[in-house]
């Protein structure tokens, strides 16, 4: 028979940071919200969790792979919002900063959950910022949370 592994949510005595963008603060900062309140109802005590806030989303890389390499770091949430308008700029910040998201994690082999909305309207983000979508920090935390179990089996 395979062996077959699933993460657990247990998160008693981890440390997360979450890095957010301010640059549409409307949306992230429920999206913070949402990912606060995964974290410690899955175990992260709340002195455990360290939140940064940079400026948008294209920041969000570096500060993520700061966090990383801090060796009390378990895990990283990096949440943000862009939401398109009238010319590329979208495409670029969207492109570069799930790009740098990944890098960081593949770098520093830690969990670093990725909580960036690519919306197409204000409307599209807030529903995703705990509307009728639910609340896609909230997930990013749950993503970070299994990532580190699964870990912890391997």
């Amino acid at each position: 028979m395979s062996q077959v592994i699933h993460g657990s949510l247990d998160a008693s005595g981890r440390r997360v940071d979450v890095v957010v963008a301010r640059f549409n603060s409307l949306v992230t900062e429920r999206l913070l919200d949402g990912a606060v309140n995964a974290l410690e109802q899955h175990g992260v005590a709340s002195d455990a969790i360290r939140t940064v806030w940079v400026p948008g989303a294209f920041e969000l890389p570096l500060a993520s792979r700061w966090l990383a390499r801090e060796p009390d770091c378990d895990a990283v949430v990096a949440l943000g919002c862009v939401i398109r308008g009238s010319t590329s700029h979208y495409d670029y910040v969207c492109s570069e900063a799930s790009r740098g998201i990944l890098s960081v994690s593949l770098e520093t082999d830690k969990p670093v959950a990725f909580g960036l909305l690519t919306c197409e309207t204000l409307e599209q983000a807030m529903e995703r910022a705990g509307g009728a979508v639910g609340n896609k920090g909230a997930d990013a935390a749950m993503t970070a949370l299994e990532m580190l179990g699964i870990r912890s089996k391997l």
